[in-house]
């Protein structure tokens, strides 16, 4: 059973290793006339269309479960425990909405190699929260490989120059982007273990709540018109569809990985994403991965082992 657990763990992550490298080539490659703001909407919109039919079928599941394997309260906590969590969220769907814009300009000034490494960067935050708000423990060999992962990525970023001060505005966005996105993780976390929610339900949930705020506040920045310019050209439409698509199968394919492996295995097998970004970047984007953008990798990829492997030995 065990085997075939980690069989089936090591196909959905490299599967989503795949899909969540490809994510970038497809943001940096949608048509220069859909704006940051709508296809951020339109992905989330996405997103929460794909996943509501998954959440229906986990609560039906956790009903059928209910015959002798899990307690009245149980039941209602899993199926009904958002309720009391309605502030929280409006802030998670609020700040993945907020983080969807900066993931979009952020590779967009970064170009998708650079963006890629620079998005690494959730592991040290995951470890910081975990630290801060979760009082989880790191070790002084986590904040060795930690320090060891931002040397990596300044080093494949500015090319081995270190100019700290002349860092691509793109990769420091998608540095802050990481910081939110993982600030949320860390404080949705106690919701899965008290059992008040489960992650197909916050991932439709938090993007629903996304896709209607940035679409209703959209005309407070850009015209009204570009709504019947974007629905009317099905080239836009396919490229809403299809980054919704990739992004919802990668995260997806990430959360089956964590189903048949625990969270340190899983995180290692998905490590190598900017390296299936690199290899689609330079085919569709003609960007270039070079020398130092290649060290830079291994430096990272190899430090996010090393965190990883840490984390699971004190399991």
């Amino acid at each position: 059973m065990e085997a075939e657990n980690l069989k089936k763990g090591i196909f959905f992550g490299v599967i989503g290793a795949v899909l969540i490298g490809l994510q970038p080539v497809v943001a940096n490659s949608r048509p220069e006339s859909i704006d940051p703001y709508m296809f951020a909407a339109m992905t989330v919109i996405v997103e929460a269309l794909i996943f509501f039919p998954i959440m229906m079928l986990e609560r039906r599941k956790i009903k059928n479960n209910y015959n002798g394997n899990l307690n009245p309260e149980e039941l209602d906590s899993l199926l009904n425990g958002y309720r009391k969590n309605l502030p929280l969220l409006l802030f998670v769907g609020s700040a993945f909405a907020v983080g969807m814009i900066m993931f979009f300009i952020g590779y967009q000034l970064a170009g998708a190699i650079n963006g890629s490494l620079a998005q690494k960067s959730t592991v040290f935050f995951a470890l910081f929260f975990g630290w801060l708000i979760l009082h989880e423990k790191i070790t002084k060999k986590q904040l060795f490989f930690s320090i060891l992962l931002f040397f990596g990525l300044v080093l494949a970023v500015t090319q081995a120059s270190f100019n700290i001060l002349e860092l691509n505005l793109g990769v420091i966005i998608l540095l802050l982007m990481s910081l939110l996105w993982m600030f949320t993780h860390t404080i949705t976390k106690p919701l899965f273990e008290k059992k008040e929610a489960t992650p197909a339900q916050m991932v439709c949930m938090r993007n629903a709540i996304g896709g209607l705020i940035l679409f209703s506040t959209y005309f407070l920045f850009y015209p009204a018109e570009n709504i019947i310019f974007y629905f009317e050209d099905s080239i836009n439409v396919f490229w809403f569809i299809l980054m919704g698509a990739v992004y919802s199968c990668g995260l997806f394919c990430w959360y089956k990985c964590l189903y048949y492996l625990n969270v340190s295995k899983a995180s290692i097998l998905v490590s190598p994403t900017p390296i299936v970004t690199a290899f689609f970047a330079t085919l569709f984007l003609g960007e270039f991965f070079t020398f130092f953008h290649f060290i830079g990798t291994i430096v990272i990829v190899f430090s996010i082992y090393m965190i990883m492997r840490e984390k699971q030995s004190e399991i």
